[in-house]
């Protein structure tokens, strides 16, 4: 397996460093938390002029045909910025219905969601009934629900695509950790749902794509928050001198870079592996989601210990990483559940 990023990989990684620094700033993700947790502007750029809502579709509706190595590289560089954007739900939504719809329901819905015209949410629901026709069903943590124009909900016994429109949903916004990524309940009460073909399939790359959709945002938080604490380091003077040049400093900011690339190859081991089709994905998957995780709240945490007390306010981002890193924890899986199923799979089941 290669590790090593193509030329085209590095242009693709290098260009949404870029979006993401200019777009995303601190001002308009604020903003955005204040209004629902969505930056429109940045979102509709990210998906209409950079293209990149449909880099992991296939070209022939109407994507760029790309794996995950190229996704997690941008979803890497949103992390980075802690962008208010609903990437998590269009990454699961697309990967769902690419692995589980038919020709019709691609037809319909991938476009749309690519472009950004169509905000796309994914949840599980605990229990789900369906009559054929009509969906009732309680999801209670729906990332971006509250601007979804339509929820992917995964049940035990099948997949469906609901329109947040439609008579019988009910959403209601939660107050949230992390407002850059707002989680809000929804009730399905006998509404008009579509099926997907196969349910299991669709459920199944969900899962993957938003494990490493997570992952890489860890990982981009993680690498921003180092980045962001060496300058601090280099330019906060105590006693005469830079606070970077103390030895206890030092070593808080080295063992930072030492998790983060450890972080950065079981993401990259992740994302090679569902490529490349190798026999280990779920395993890769699991690993990344879970270190990636950790790595992002052990930096974030730092990361506010090692700009003293201006990293404890409201008016620096210190806090807006934490909570995202937090928020990143516990969604699809703790840490805890994802290093059990990696044991099971290296160990078997013990119980």
């Amino acid at each position: 397996m290669d590790f090593a990023l193509t030329e085209e990989q590095k242009m693709i990684a290098d260009t949404a460093r870029d979006f993401f620094t200019e777009n995303a700033t601190s001002e308009r993700t604020r903003a955005a938390m204040a209004s629902g947790g969505l930056d429109a502007a940045t979102w509709s750029a990210y998906c209409e002029e950079l293209g990149f809502g449909g880099l992991g579709m296939p070209e022939d509706f109407g994507g760029a045909g790309l794996g995950m190595v190229e996704f997690a590289s941008v979803a890497e560089a949103a992390g980075a910025q802690v962008a208010a954007i609903p990437l998590l739900g269009q990454a699961m939504a697309i990967a769902a219905i690419l692995a589980g719809g038919d020709t019709a329901q691609k037809e319909r819905w991938l476009g749309p969601i690519a472009r950004g015209e169509r905000v796309a949410a994914v949840a599980e629901a605990g229990s789900a009934v369906f009559d054929g026709e009509r969906l009732t069903a309680e999801l209670e943590y729906v990332p971006h629900g509250e601007v979804a124009h339509l929820i992917l909900v995964l049940g035990a016994a099948g997949a469906w695509i609901v329109e947040t429109a439609a008579a019988g949903v009910t959403i209601t916004a939660h107050t949230s950790m992390d407002q850059t990524r707002p989680l809000a309940g929804v009730r399905i009460e006998a509404a008009t749902a579509l099926p997907l073909a196969d349910a299991s399939a669709a459920a199944a790359a969900a899962r993957q794509s938003g494990w490493i959709c997570l992952a890489a945002e860890a990982l981009g938080g993680a690498q921003a928050c180092l980045d962001r604490t060496v300058i601090y380091a280099r330019e906060r003077v105590q006693f005469g001198r830079p606070i970077g040049s103390f030895q206890a400093y030092k070593h808080r900011l080295a063992d930072m870079m030492v998790e983060i690339e450890q972080a950065r190859s079981a993401l990259y081991w992740a994302a090679c592996a569902v490529d490349e089709g190798t026999d280990d994905p779920a395993l890769a998957l699991h690993a990344a989601k879970s270190f990636c995780a950790d790595t992002c709240f052990r930096c974030a945490a730092d990361m506010i210990q090692l700009h003293g007390g201006i990293g404890f306010t409201w008016e620096h981002d210190a806090h807006v990483f934490f909570k995202r890193a937090r928020s990143i924890q516990t969604l699809l899986g703790t840490g805890a559940w994802h290093r059990e199923e990696a044991a099971k799979m290296i160990l078997g089941d013990m119980a």
